[in-house]
């Protein structure tokens, strides 16, 4: 398993190459090891719907950034993050692919939130040709813990 510290060098170095504005971006194997460390929080932003249909991460906090159906932005998670989380934990956020969770890690990083973090791939990963999931990358991909 690899140390904490070569994760978050890892991802730190990932953020620079892409010019990402917040402290790292993970791969779901990643985020577990530092999930196992206890040096983290898990932030689900997809909808509950999601969670409902698809699964979701043990222990996970969940903060939706866009409601099912139709996908309305979430005009409170920026304070809902805030009423949760204090702004010195380290927070990785995590999706279906990864979007949704980079929006969020931005938003956070504006709000003085200095340890984010977030996941590439999501809990689902990247679609193949056939549009299907969970097969190329992501959380469920990895054999990491979820339930339904």
């Amino acid at each position: 398993m690899q140390s904490t510290d070569d994760v978050l060098r890892a991802a730190k170095n990932r953020a620079a190459e892409k010019k990402l504005p917040y402290s790292g971006e993970l791969t779901p194997q990643e985020a577990f090891v530092l999930l196992q460390q206890g040096s983290a929080l898990l932030v689900d932003v997809r909808s509950q719907a999601e969670l409902d249909l698809v699964g979701r991460v043990p222990d996970a906090m969940h903060i939706e950034w866009a409601f099912y159906p139709g996908m309305v932005a979430n005009a409170a998670f920026g304070q809902q993050l805030q009423a949760q989380i204090k702004p010195n934990q380290t927070i990785i956020f995590m999706c279906r692919t990864g979007g949704r969770s980079h929006n969020a890690a931005v938003l956070a990083q504006q709000l003085g939130y200095s340890h984010v973090f977030n996941m590439a791939e999501g809990f689902e990963g990247e679609a193949n040709a056939q549009k299907q999931r969970t097969l190329i990358n992501g959380w469920k991909q990895a054999g990491l813990p979820w339930n339904n």
